[in-house]
């Protein structure tokens, strides 16, 4: 349903971070990680990103986000002033793998709301985020746009942040033009989002910037996110990774009962809202439109659906000169 990036014609594939031995494993094709059944992500994709905790950090404001990339594939570790241990909502102590001293260069900065004063007040943390070098994007959640409007990096730029919060941003910091009533703000290097669970979606949002939609849809259907509202923000850049390609009468092809296998039968459905759907055993599974006639499951496994000479859809196959599963009606 949506344009894809091009991933490049030798892209290799990687395990998104488990902590077991595939997570150094290369593949050369798409598909799911045969050892611990995670769905496989573009090596050349994948981003290294610096989380930095503070003291009192909101658990969801900085979890949701952890749980987006991790399972896109990117490389998340954290930092906070001191690698000493800090608390989260008073309950969940955490012990940061670096401390701004010895941190590494990460591609994306992303910053957290609970007690972020902690952090916009700190001199020693803003230098350091003011610092940091070819920094591919900046991100925050809730109450972590004041640290981004502390070092200046939202200085001219359009944000948001959490809604109790909102007046407090734009009174402390006239150079930032804060938006109400968005759930995230995307200004092509900088992307806030408004408070707590907002996070999540502001974190698709960019795996789908970074890995096309399909990418992002893969992972809120893993977490069995069900409320994200696709694209759902406030775009001020030309990246939009949420170009239709297909019409709604394009998809009803496609609809129909088909051969499966074993001599099974499955539907295909469409939905405005969610596209393709598959019903296998009255299972709904989506399925995303890569190009052309090519689909792909919720696995990364390409679906090549067939025509005939008046290009009418006649079935699909599971590899691209593969055994035909025929439409039946």
């Amino acid at each position: 349903m949506y344009s894809q990036p091009d991933i490049g014609t030798n892209t290799t594939f990687i395990c998104p971070p488990c902590n077991s031995t595939c997570d150094d494993a290369i593949h050369d094709r798409p598909g799911v990680c045969a050892h611990c059944n995670m769905v496989l992500v573009p090596k050349n994709k994948s981003k290294t990103i610096a989380f930095y905790l503070q003291d009192g950090v909101e658990v969801l404001d900085f979890a949701g986000p952890m749980e987006v990339f991790a399972y896109a594939g990117y490389k998340v570790f954290t930092v906070s002033e001191k690698k000493e241990i800090i608390q989260s909502q008073r309950i969940l102590n955490i012990m940061p793998a670096y401390s701004i001293e010895d941190a590494p260069k990460a591609d994306i900065l992303a910053f957290f709301g609970g007690n972020a004063s902690a952090a916009s007040t700190n001199p020693k943390v803003i230098e350091w985020v003011k610092n940091q070098q070819d920094v591919h994007y900046y991100f925050s959640v809730c109450t972590g746009a004041f640290i981004l409007a502390e070092a200046g990096t939202l200085d001219g730029k359009v944000a948001t942040t959490f809604h109790d919060a909102l007046d407090d941003l734009e009174n402390s910091y006239p150079a930032v033009d804060v938006r109400y009533n968005v759930r995230f703000v995307d200004n092509g290097k900088v992307i806030t989002t408004a408070g707590i669970s907002a996070g999540i979606d502001g974190a698709l949002h960019l795996v789908a910037k970074l890995q096309g939609v399909n990418a992002a849809k893969r992972t809120a259907y893993y977490m069995e996110y069900d409320n994200w509202q696709v694209g759902d923000g406030l775009l001020l850049t030309t990246n939009n990774p949420y170009t239709k390609t297909l019409s709604t009468e394009a998809f009803i092809d496609f609809v129909g009962t088909y051969e499966y296998k074993k001599g099974t039968e499955i539907v295909i459905k469409y939905n405005p809202d969610d596209g393709l759907y598959v019903l296998v055993n009255n299972i709904p599974y989506p399925l995303y439109h890569e190009n052309g006639d090519i689909f792909s499951d919720v696995r990364s496994e390409p679906v090549f659906f067939k025509r005939n000479e008046v290009k009418e859809v006649i079935g699909y196959s599971l590899e691209e000169t593969g055994v035909l599963f025929k439409k039946l009606k």
